[in-house]
């Protein structure tokens, strides 16, 4: 039997982008060339509090880098995951035992049974989205493909 876990709207994720005050990227790497480096380069940039997590580095982009989820200085309200699909329900554990608000799977990650644990604990949960590419969609920056518009406007945008 499979579990059936619902799907995130952009009414939620923009709820949570809007909501978050912190974010913990657990598994960012410290090679500028991976994804979740240029992640934590743009979600430095934002209004979220950033707690690199990754116990194979004691920093990066300058910033203190954390063994685990447990060893943070605050309960992040996003737990942003970049980890292989099979090592998702230790994370999600992690989550749960912390108290998190949100696990945030990045692209190409799915994990239902995880997910379906969050959920059962209170948590909200994302599956396969990109924090940044939805941060950025969300400002103004991008349409939904996660590509620059390419649109300048002197209006104002509602900051999210």
């Amino acid at each position: 039997m499979t579990t059936q876990v619902l799907e995130s709207d952009q009414r939620d994720r923009l709820r949570i982008i809007r909501t978050a005050e912190s974010v913990a990227l657990v598994g960012v790497s410290n090679n500028e060339l991976r994804s979740s480096n240029f992640v934590a380069r743009y979600i430095t940039r934002t209004h979220l509090r950033v707690y690199p997590v990754n116990p194979f580095y004691e920093e990066v982009l300058g910033m203190k880098c954390y063994e685990s989820l447990a060893d943070l200085p605050e309960v992040p309200d996003i737990v942003d995951v970049f980890r292989k699909q099979d090592e998702l329900p230790g994370v999600v554990d992690e989550a749960v035992a912390i108290g998190a608000k949100v696990v945030w799977f990045q692209l190409g990650l799915r994990h239902d049974v995880a997910a379906r644990t969050a959920i059962d604990a209170g948590l909200s949960v994302v599956q396969d989205r990109c924090l940044k590419i939805e941060h950025a969609r969300f400002a103004g920056g991008l349409h939904l493909g996660g590509f620059d518009t390419g649109v300048i406007s002197s209006r104002r945008r509602r900051p999210i």
